[in-house]
């Protein structure tokens, strides 16, 4: 088992897209230049929760029951959205998103190339890009994940005084299940934060927390 496994930092038993995470010799962000073909194969178009008209729709775009769009949202496709979630006016979620049940999507919050485990809480005033949560975590309002470096060089993990390389460019971070952010962080680009961790409010946080 590769030492940053997906087991280590989220719980698959229940997730219907744990087939991303299937191969435990691999990191745990193998997973994210997967999700556009994952996406592609799996995705069966069908909006079954309550969409305002007032929403901006686009496709493909799965929809589960008892999930509620409200005015003002935008969601471009492909994106698959679970069962009993909330998109408040002002979230924008951009290409390649699969977000699990239970999960609010929160007022002038961006989400690009990611996954959403179950009952994720992202309520207010944050970026999501290239990254993943585990279930139960949540951001306080105002935290980025940042998802490129500032010379847009290949995103290195910096762990026990070293470098591993993941060969992405574009890799925000790994948030472990049941792990809080406080308003106002900023996590860096390959940043791995594992379960029931916490970081205080206005942190800057970068490399490996366990």
């Amino acid at each position: 088992m590769h030492p940053f496994s997906a087991a280590n930092y989220l719980d698959l038993s229940n997730s219907p897209h744990a087939g991303l995470f299937s191969d435990a010799e691999l990191p745990v962000w193998s997973a994210l230049p997967k999700i556009t073909t994952y996406l592609r194969e799996h995705l069966r178009p069908a909006i079954n929760g309550d969409v305002s008209e007032q929403a901006f729709v686009g496709s493909p775009i799965f929809i589960g029951e008892g999930t509620v769009v409200e005015p003002g949202a935008t969601i471009k496709g492909p994106v698959w959205i679970g069962k009993n979630c909330t998109v408040r006016s002002g979230a924008y979620i951009r290409e390649n998103v699969i977000v699990g049940d239970g999960c609010l999507l929160g007022n002038s919050s961006e989400f690009k190339n990611c996954i959403l485990f179950d009952e994720v809480d992202v309520p207010h005033f944050s970026y999501v890009g290239d990254s993943i949560m585990g279930c139960g975590s949540h951001l306080g309002a105002g935290v980025i994940l940042s998802n490129v470096k500032l010379d847009s060089q290949e995103v290195q993990i910096s762990h026990e005084g070293g470098r591993i390389a993941t060969g992405l460019r574009k890799f925000g971070a790994i948030i472990g299940d049941g792990t809080e952010i406080g308003s106002n962080s900023v996590v860096s680009p390959g940043s791995i934060l594992g379960k029931d961790c916490i970081l205080y409010p206005g942190t800057h946080w970068h490399g490996v927390l366990d």
